[in-house]
């Protein structure tokens, strides 16, 4: 493989760390995972530090020894979950990753890697998975487990409903369980009201990612919101994103966080205002640019439940 094999995914990062520190035959694992896209793992990760920030300050115990823990353990776990769903995303989606020209060169509808290979490296990252959700309460490891499910069932959605937003939704904000469960051993209210406004959050930055694949999804049938909601997306995109914020603030208020929190939430407001301002649907780069905010507004919100802690 030579280094000119690293452009052969056209919606890969060309000058990322992976090509300049791992060989070149992990390089197509890599790809598989998306290890040069951090983003990904960075929204799987938010609603668990979330969830995680309000339940310390609802205990009214800031054990920040447990907390820094807990927030390592969720990265890791993040990083290495995010990696095995995009891994088995292209092991169901290989025949219409083959028809779309952003996905047709990724590893396995190209070839570099085979099917067998692909579901090993699968099993590698799930074992680590297990590694790091063995760390936990008995709740939260089962909690963790339950989560599978909504993994498993994604990537068949895009066939049968013009929803499979709502369905990365109840799988990318399923933290906000496990957060809380982690301090507490149990799930309630406020995670409950979190959940609500993570999927609300997930139906709407993902809506902006699907536009960059409109033309696409329409030639091959894929379903997405952004077919759905078409020139009314910003509409959409009010509606969800206020919806989640609303979610938000009951979480906080049942939570009984202080006022920095509340700062916090109205900054990250303004962020998702200014996302919805600037998208133009038909301009793909910048959708990938507003998409990859997301984790603006995931640190705008943490760090203002954080400061309400202290």
């Amino acid at each position: 493989m030579t280094d000119s094999s690293k452009t052969k995914v056209s919606d890969a990062i060309a000058n990322s760390w992976v090509y300049r520190l791992l060989p070149n035959w992990l390089w197509p694992y890599a790809q598989l995972a998306r290890w040069e896209r951090p983003i990904g793992w960075w929204l799987l990760m938010w609603p668990c530090w979330w969830s995680l920030a309000l339940a310390v300050s609802a205990s009214g115990n800031a054990d920040f020894v447990i907390m820094i823990k807990y927030l390592a353990l969720f990265m890791l776990g993040a990083v290495v979950m995010r990696g095995a769903g995009c891994t088995y995303n292209d092991l169901v989606d290989e025949e219409i990753d083959n028809k779309v020209s952003r996905t047709r060169s990724r590893p396995l509808p190209s070839g570099r890697v085979s099917r067998n290979q692909t579901k090993i490296f699968l099993g590698l990252q799930l074992l680590i998975g297990l590694v790091v959700l063995l760390q936990f309460n008995f709740e939260t490891i089962l909690l963790g487990f339950l989560s599978v499910v909504t993994i498993a069932i994604y990537p068949f959605m895009k066939r049968v409903t013009y929803w499979p937003q709502l369905f990365l939704g109840f799988a990318f904000s399923w933290g906000a369980w496990v957060g809380w469960s982690s301090i507490f051993g149990s799930v309630g209210l406020v995670p409950a009201l979190l959940y609500i406004g993570c999927i609300m959050w997930v139906i709407g930055y993902d809506t902006i990612y699907a536009h960059q694949d409109l033309e696409d999804d329409a030639l091959v049938g894929v379903k997405s919101t952004a077919r759905l909601f078409g020139d009314k997306t910003k509409l959409a995109l009010v509606l969800l994103y206020s919806g989640a914020l609303i979610f938000f603030a009951a979480s906080m208020f049942i939570a009984g966080v202080s006022w920095p929190a509340y700062v916090g939430l109205a900054l990250g407001a303004g962020h998702l205002a200014w996302q919805i301002i600037r998208l133009r649907i038909d301009d793909a780069g910048q959708c990938l640019q507003l998409f990859k905010s997301n984790t603006q507004f995931g640190w705008i919100f943490f760090i203002g439940i954080c400061l309400s802690i202290v």
